[in-house]
């Protein structure tokens, strides 16, 4: 399976205009590779990581997730959607303070009906290959700003989604752990064949992944040279 932006086009009001965040994005994902997406702030990276999760539904253009296209779908089908098929990695892990880094992803699991006991497993299989078994019964403050952006990801894959977005991993994190992170992603991309996207500022890691894609005031403007 495999994300696709086709002529992707978004414009938000902006006066008595309109502005364009996205000019005709044209993107495809494989399942089980990496593309990070780089570029200044302002130039659209976060409207096509909105717009491929289907929180924003774009003017123009087609998205297909998983081999399913959204234009046209209810508020409802775009949720189970995003649900079923589609993980998120924010910048800022925002785990919920008082439960522990194995209850962060039973969480995801009470939206989409699952068993309790299933959960749990599914849980602690995912702490331990983002490597925190160890960690699953700490909360939060006991935990190092990597480790919090581990259950981070964790969390995201607790759906076993097809397509995996992620905004800005590293941002928070020194030169080591970030680079960590992205090894784990990039594992992670290849082992559970994900469709994987990743906005960021960071060029020093762009040697791990499949594709590096530029934007440029909405227009995805070139492929950049592995570093």
């Amino acid at each position: 399976m495999t994300l696709t932006l086709s002529d992707v086009t978004l414009t938000y009001p902006d006066g008595d205009g309109r502005l364009t965040a996205l000019d005709r994005v044209s993107l495809e994902v494989p399942a089980g590779s990496l593309t990070a997406v780089v570029g200044p702030s302002g130039s659209g990276k976060s409207s096509l990581l909105a717009v491929a999760a289907t929180l924003v539904t774009p003017d123009e253009g087609r998205v297909v997730v998983a081999g399913t296209r959204i234009e046209g779908l209810g508020r409802a089908d775009l949720a189970a959607l995003r649900r079923e098929r589609i993980g998120i990695v924010f910048q800022q892990p925002n785990l919920l303070p008082s439960l522990t880094a194995v209850e962060q992803l039973q969480v995801m699991t009470h939206l989409s009906g699952r068993a309790a006991r299933a959960a749990r497993g599914r849980a602690l299989e995912l702490l331990d290959a983002v490597g925190l078994a160890d960690q699953a019964h700490r909360r939060p403050h006991q935990l190092s700003g990597g480790q919090r952006q581990r259950v981070n990801i964790a969390r995201a894959l607790m759906n076993d989604p097809a397509v995996l977005l992620v905004d800005e991993p590293t941002s928070a994190l020194d030169h080591e752990r970030g680079a960590a992170v992205l090894d784990l992603l990039t594992a992670l991309t290849r082992e559970r064949s994900t469709a994987t996207v990743l906005v960021t500022h960071d060029r020093a890691h762009l040697d791990r992944m499949d594709r590096t894609v530029a934007m440029d005031d909405g227009r995805l403007t070139a492929q950049v040279p592995a570093v």
